[in-house]
């Protein structure tokens, strides 16, 4: 362990490396210098080991913040002016939806979404100032992105896209490099479930160049690789992964870690889990799949991020079949297929591997033949996500 710290950087002495080791041992956080190099040499990001204390509660607060019920926001909306107090609500309503991706019913926040898309869009016809103008074209692209992103969920594969492509264009108008980012972004993700993976490189390229110094950079880097690990390229899988570790390291922790267009050092485990999966770093994946489940969950055992947790799942069922344990392997993928909020594309990707695993060493078990019926008919409900 000790060597491989010193071969990560310059350390000014061994006993000092020793001493902060220590230090994290007994339940202190290193100093600054060390945390970093503790965090590079477990393939992590420094907040994802050592988080920053949290500066905000929770999604219910933020609409309270704005000091508007929903029924006074939409009928200051009904007036022929729009004043700042207004777009203050819409701002915290719409950070309010995002934060509610991971965990909100797809077809409730699908509702709600729309709405309020449609709310903000006919503000485009009010007298607007040219600030509140752009304010205005970035609020809609945020819930464009938004809508998008759950369309795709729920397999509306084509509206999905539709829906991206205003968004993109909405950061055009706006000049919004960060809601342009993100529109690169759904089209790398969107590539990546189909298995158009040279697709997934040039979006996350084209991404990147809008939005260099954005979060979202980021999940590019990470869906790069993803997509990299998927072609077989682990010199570029581990390229990539350096990039979006760089990235994140240099920027502030973030305020709300809810919102989904907000790239949380946690995250980068999950980027990482999947990519280590899928080279074969069985031990180095489910280490990851543990931390992406632990910070998932809350300390009552409520789920905040059940879509990763569901991914995560997947990733320890694919490793226990690896190592013969079939039983681990059916009990992880069943969890990962039974959860209420679900990203449906994104989990039959991750679960067609463990099918495979499945299908080459327990094809004559009653048990496999069994859950990959099940997979099966995930995608029948929906054809065009339907594992081959």
């Amino acid at each position: 362990m000790r060597s491989e710290l010193f071969a990560l950087t310059e350390l000014p002495a061994e006993e000092s490396m020793i001493r902060q080791w220590k230090r994290w041992e007994s339940g202190q956080a290193p100093n600054d210098f060390y945390q970093p190099i503790i965090a590079a040499l477990f393939g992590t990001v420094t907040h994802a080991l050592f988080p920053a204390p949290s500066r905000r509660d929770g999604g219910k607060e933020i609409l309270a913040a704005s000091g508007m019920e929903t029924l006074e926001i939409v009928s200051r909306l009904n007036r022929s002016d729009v004043d700042s107090a207004t777009l203050d609500a819409l701002r915290i309503t719409t950070d309010r939806l995002c934060s509610e991706y991971p965990f909100m019913p797809s077809a409730q926040l699908l509702i709600e979404g729309r709405q309020w898309l449609r709310r903000v869009v006919e503000l485009h016809n009010k007298s607007l100032t040219l600030s509140q103008h752009r304010e205005v074209l970035a609020l809609s692209g945020w819930l464009a992105l938004l809508v998008g992103c759950v369309e795709y969920d729920t397999g509306e594969r084509h509206a999905a896209e539709s829906t991206r492509q205003a968004a993109l264009s909405l950061a055009s108008e706006s000049d919004h490099s960060e809601i342009a980012g993100w529109a690169h972004e759904m089209r790398a993700w969107f590539a990546l479930t189909t298995g158009d993976y040279r697709g997934v490189i040039a979006a996350a390229q084209a991404g990147a160049e809008v939005a260099p110094n954005h979060s979202v950079a980021v999940q590019l880097a990470g869906q790069e690789a993803k997509a990299w690990a998927r072609l077989g390229d682990r010199r570029q899988v581990e390229v990539a992964l350096d990039k979006g570790r760089r990235l994140l390291e240099g920027m502030p922790h973030p305020d709300n870690l809810d919102n989904h267009f907000v790239v949380d050092p946690a995250k980068f485990d999950f980027y990482s889990m999947d990519c280590y999966r899928l080279v074969g770093e069985d031990k180095l994946a489910r280490t990851l799949a543990d931390e992406v489940l632990r910070t998932g969950t809350d300390f009552d055992g409520t789920e905040r991020s059940p879509m990763r947790n569901a991914e995560a799942r997947v990733t320890l069922g694919v490793t226990a079949a690896r190592q013969g344990d079939l039983e681990q392997a059916l009990m992880m993928g069943d969890r990962a297929l039974q959860g209420d909020r679900q990203s449906v594309p994104s989990l039959i990707m991750t679960s067609r591997e463990l099918a495979a695993e499945m299908k080459s060493r327990y094809k004559s078990e009653p048990a496999a033949q069994e859950y990959l019926g099940r997979l099966r008919a995930l995608g029948q409900e929906k054809p065009g996500f339907l594992p081959q």
